[in-house]
């Protein structure tokens, strides 16, 4: 299995940036195909991005989509998100997940979670 490591998160201002990382270790990370995922208090877990293994693919939810981008160093195992024009509804708890297979866009799919990493964008 996989073991997942975020880092990177912290308070914001409006329209900051910040950049996540999210280190692998265990087995061959291009084995796994990569995704993140989100959760504010009182709601449910969300998708934000996903990544295929070579890097060559990559999916957004509609609520970041030009706004964020999701990569990988396979070389490093690291996948990384970065975040733009940050706004106070995207402050949550922000996981990194992993899974053998296509990537995902649904929380279920995906075997390996790491501990999550707040993100908090004040107004």
């Amino acid at each position: 299995q996989v073991q997942l490591v975020e880092f990177g998160g912290g308070l914001v201002q409006t329209g900051g940036s910040l950049r996540l990382s999210c280190a692998a270790s265990g087995r061959t990370f291009t084995n796994y195909a990569m995704g993140w995922f989100r959760q504010a208090p009182g709601k449910e877990r969300e998708f934000v991005a996903a990544i295929n293994r070579s890097g060559g693919m990559t999916s957004y939810a509609d609520s970041v989509k030009g706004r964020v981008t999701i990569s990988r160093d396979n070389a490093k195992s690291m996948v990384y998100l970065k975040m733009n024009s940050l706004k106070p509804e995207d402050t949550a708890v922000y996981y990194c997940a992993g899974r053998t297979g296509p990537y995902g866009t649904v929380a279920r799919v995906y075997d390996y979670w790491g501990q999550g990493t707040q993100v908090t964008v004040a107004s």
